[in-house]
């Protein structure tokens, strides 16, 4: 059975080995859209299910272009969280933090 793991973090999820990953650009913790909205959060799940269907081999990823409605402030703050930004900047370093390498940023 073809997996997939929907991710806000496509970098780090690929990182880990995941078999088939689908990459979405929302906040953590929200990867499927806002809270209360049904029907955003099935056309992300459709979409990412959909996906398995043009990644055809294991290792694979996509990045899904996921319109919705405006992005409250309560659930998504202004700036990106640290270590998201900095895992988009320099993709190589999801590895090390995976591994327990944590590099010394001071």
């Amino acid at each position: 059975m073809s997996t997939v793991v929907l991710s806000v973090m496509p970098e780090v999820t690929a990182a880990t080995g995941a078999p088939r990953v689908v990459g979405v650009s929302r906040p953590p913790g929200c990867p499927l859209g806002d809270p209360g909205d049904a029907g955003g959060q099935r056309a992300v799940l459709r979409a990412a299910l959909e996906a398995l269907e043009h990644i055809e081999k294991p290792g694979g990823r996509l990045d899904l272009d996921v319109q919705g409605p405006p992005r409250g402030q309560r659930y998504h703050p202004a700036e990106m969280v640290p270590i998201v930004a900095l895992i988009r900047r320099k993709p190589w370093l999801a590895a090390k933090l995976l591994s327990g390498d944590i590099p010394d940023f001071d």
